[in-house]
Order: structure tokens, then C-alpha cells, then sequence
């Protein structure tokens, strides 16, 4: 069942708003830069950086000291984590950005909730989208696949089967602060 609840305050008001003339819902600047697209082989638009591509872990270190390699292994193209051997991040600092991550649960199901096939992908090191197996496992739903890890369940579970290949793409805005260090904008 969803239960949904509002209330509504109305104003004395005009109840119909003035007509304006199109030009003045119209700007011409600033004007997006021209890309070319990505196409139909899997490349990715012309403005876009491959941290990964299928060959090397020269774009990532280890996120224990943010300086040491990156501890996890390639096969058959494929980045794979290594158990145990902690989390890896991008050399570059990004905070307004759009990513598209792809990424398959194991096809071995071992443990159940959190303990199965967990991962994340971490936003500014502080704001985690959830890379879980939680295709048929029961866990808390600010937990599950696609939640922001204990913030905001997903709209909907998106998860395809164990082996499959899931893809998220994320549209993040950085928090915004003033010069005293306070939040502006979340």
C-alpha cells in the first residue's frame, strides 16, 4: 500500500498569470559546447574521460592512501575486485559530473543482504551509490541496489540477474559552500 499526504495554502491571487510574449521565457546564453555523440560500438561522447578501458589501472590508486596502485585485477578486459584488498579511486577529483558505471553481481551467490556481491561507487569519498546483489537477496531499501547507501532507497529495483550486466548513469551536483566553510547548496 502507498500513502501519500499534503497540504495545500492557497493565496488571494490572480487566478489566471499574465500572458507574456515568448521572448521573455528565451535566452541565448550560455551556450552548450557542440560533442560529438557517443555511438552505437559502445564509444563514449567526445568530451568524456575513460577512467577505465578495459586495458589498465593507470587512471586509479588504492583509496587507503590515495597514492599506492590500485589492488585489483583485469580479466578479459574486465576490472574485478580483489576480496580483501580494500577500495580503489579515481587519480582525478571530480564534483559536478555526469558518469556511467557498468557493472555484474558475481554469478557464485554466496551470503545474503549486505553480504552478497557489495561494492559502491563513491561520490566526492562521502556520498555512496550501492553496487549490490540485491537482485532476489532481502536488505534494508536504503541499502539495496541503487540507494544512495543510507540516505535514499531507488525509485524501483533495477537490478538484472547474477552475471548480467547492470549500468548506472549518475548526474551528481557537489554541495556548495561559502567562504566560512557553510553549506549553500546540498
Amino acid at each position: 500500500m502507498f500513502l501519500c499526504g499534503f497540504s495545500v495554502t492557497t493565496f488571494a491571487q490572480n487566478p489566471t498569470p499574465p500572458q507574456l510574449p515568448p521572448q521573455a521565457t528565451e535566452f541565448y546564453t550560455p551556450v552548450p559546447p557542440k560533442i560529438i555523440p557517443g555511438s552505437q560500438n559502445n564509444l563514449p561522447p567526445s568530451d568524456a574521460i575513460v577512467l577505465f578501458d578495459g586495458t589498465s589501472l593507470n587512471n586509479f590508486v588504492s583509496a587507503k592512501d590515495g597514492s599506492s596502485p590500485a589492488d585489483w585485477k583485469i580479466e578479459n578486459g574486465e576490472l574485478v575486485v580483489v576480496k580483501g584488498k580494500g577500495d580503489i579511486q579515481s587519480k582525478l577529483p571530480f564534483g559536478d559530473a555526469q558518469y556511467h558505471v557498468e557493472w555484474s553481481a558475481p554469478t557464485e551467490i554466496v551470503g545474503e543482504g549486505q553480504g552478497r556481491g557489495n561494492s559502491g561507487f563513491f561520490l566526492m569519498g562521502m556520498y555512496e551509490v550501492q553496487i549490490l546483489d540485491s537482485y532476489e537477496s532481502k536488505t534494508y531499501t536504503n541499502g539495496q541496489a541503487g540507494s544512495i547507501y543510507k540516505q535514499y532507497p531507488p525509485l524501483v529495483n533495477p537490478l538484472r540477474a547474477p552475471g548480467e550486466w547492470n549500468y548506472y548513469d549518475i548526474i551528481f551536483k557537489a554541495p556548495r559552500f561559502d567562504q566560512n566553510g557553510m553549506l549553500t547548496s546540498p
